[in-house]
């Protein structure tokens, strides 16, 4: 993967803005849906879709893409707007989430919304469905890679390591997950609920490449997506530390934030707030 420049970082970030500003009005207008994974995992999926991944919105089924599966379904209001954004579906269907008969539901259903690649709803079968996905490619001697998006909570389901004993053991290198490390779940804090740490170590055993990066920073995951590809002999892991709500400031790292979509009102103090970021973003760059 060739190096990121900083006019291609400037870019993101500014896409990365847009699409948490359409995020926020996608849940407003629904009524319900998750709001603090959606909004932490921004820059990630912006990344994903506009530079890191090899697909064609406009045949979402070529055979040589690459694929994503989401294994915390709830968050995925932001795989939504980001696939507008790219082209897959007008973005003036984002306003049927989550309505009776509407291809975007409040978690992914394979087969209803093209581009979508599998359907993800009980937390920890993403990874093993991944992994699946991932070995057979290599079966047919794809060049496809496989990334999968989790949940820091849902690492607490045992089906996860299970995946992981299968992925460290037959080297899946044309895989990489992507832990969403924002510390909540949905009663609490992760390490009051159910410690995970030590995170790095756990996945080392599993014989995986880990990384742990700023997962707001794009260049950090776009660099780290790139040294993953380069390791040849097991999976990759990279442990993206975020905040949960990222970029409205009375969201962030509430875990109360967690299932709670903004009301009318804070909707709009959100879009003010956001708005102002694109002159920042671009003086950042300067």
């Amino acid at each position: 993967m060739p190096t990121i420049h900083d006019k291609d970082v400037m870019k993101l970030e500014e896409r990365a803005n847009e699409i948490r500003r359409d995020l926020i009005k996608t849940l407003t207008h629904a009524g319900s849906g998750h709001s603090a994974g959606p909004l932490d995992l921004t820059e990630i999926f912006t990344a994903l879709y506009f530079h890191v991944m090899h697909h064609r919105p406009k045949d979402p089924n070529w055979k040589h893409r690459d694929r994503l599966y989401l294994s915390c379904g709830h968050v995925v209001p932001i795989q939504y707007v980001t696939m507008a954004h790219a082209g897959y579906f007008p973005k003036k269907e984002l306003m049927t989430l989550p309505q009776f008969g509407s291809r975007l539901q409040g978690h992914p259903e394979y087969g209803t919304l093209p581009g979508i690649e599998h359907t993800s709803g009980p937390l920890g079968n993403g990874s093993s469905q991944a992994c699946g996905a991932a070995y057979a490619l290599r079966m047919n001697e794809s060049r496809s890679h496989v990334y999968c998006v989790m949940s820091d909570g849902e690492l607490q389901e045992g089906i996860t390591w299970e995946a992981a004993m299968f992925a460290g053991k037959y080297a899946l290198n044309n895989m990489t997950w992507i832990i969403d490390r924002n510390n909540i779940q949905i009663d609490g804090m992760t390490e009051d609920i159910m410690p995970e740490e030590p995170l790095r170590d756990k996945f080392e055993a599993f014989n995986f490449h880990v990384m742990e990066i700023d997962g707001h920073n794009i260049r950090e995951f776009v660099d780290a997506v790139g040294q993953g590809h380069a390791v040849v002999e097991r999976p990759t892991v990279i442990i993206a530390h975020t905040i949960p709500g990222k970029g409205v400031d009375f969201m962030e790292y509430y875990y109360t934030r967690h299932r709670r979509p903004p009301k009318p009102e804070e909707a709009e103090q959100a879009l003010r707030a956001l708005r102002t970021l694109d002159g920042q973003i671009r003086s950042e760059h300067e």
